[in-house]
């Protein structure tokens, strides 16, 4: 498993090896103790999968609030997306900075967002599946959403606004502006881990 910071330091890129032959691959997706080794330490409780028929679907921004926050570790098993964190951690030093990065079923990679986070996505491709696990379960009394395209967030979604495919309820999110963030900045469950500076940027995990 090779683990690749981002431009926010908590959000990981993991990039699971394939063994590949004539039938096709086999991939370890999800390795808790050797990632744990490294310090970076989640229990996955619940996985969650969609589907989102045509391109240009967005997603989000989501998060849902303390005691039932959310880590969230992403990937893509049809199609490709355009996966965006948002960090809304009072205090933090990032606060209010996104990342944006791709994701697609070819190339297997994933994407693990820490709570604190708003998260969000858009399909670059019709029929995308995203799966996805998360170490709290579902508590909808403690959801969350800001609008998608708030001019303050000013996130690249690589496509104008007016055309993309939303849900009434996404739709109607509220603003960046007057956000009252319910997180508080954590000891981040990353913050053990080795220095991932050296060989483009990542490491190598046993597994």
């Amino acid at each position: 498993m090779d683990v690749i910071l981002t431009a926010l330091p908590d959000v990981l890129r993991l990039r699971p090896r394939r063994f590949a032959d004539q039938r096709g691959y086999f991939s370890e997706t999800w390795n808790a103790a050797g990632l744990r080794a490294a310090g970076i330490d989640f229990d996955f409780v619940q996985d969650n999968q969609s589907f989102s028929a045509p391109a240009r679907t967005v997603r989000g921004l989501h998060y849902q609030a303390p005691p039932h926050a959310q880590a969230k570790l992403v990937r893509v098993a049809q199609g490709a997306i355009l996966d965006v964190a948002v960090d809304i951690r009072r205090g933090s030093a990032q606060y209010g900075e996104w990342v944006a990065e791709p994701l697609c079923a070819e190339k297997g990679e994933q994407l693990l967002i820490p709570a604190g986070f708003l998260h969000g996505f858009i399909t670059l491709m019709p029929n995308t599946v995203v799966l996805y696990k998360v170490d709290a379960h579902y508590a909808p009394n403690f959801e969350g959403s800001v609008r998608f395209d708030d001019p303050e967030l000013a996130i690249d979604w690589g496509i104008d606004a007016d055309r993309v495919v939303l849900s009434v309820k996404d739709a109607a999110a509220p603003g960046f502006a007057g956000f009252n963030s319910p997180f508080a900045t954590p000891a981040s469950k990353c913050s053990s881990a080795p220095d991932l500076s050296g060989l483009h940027r990542g490491i190598a995990i046993p597994g």
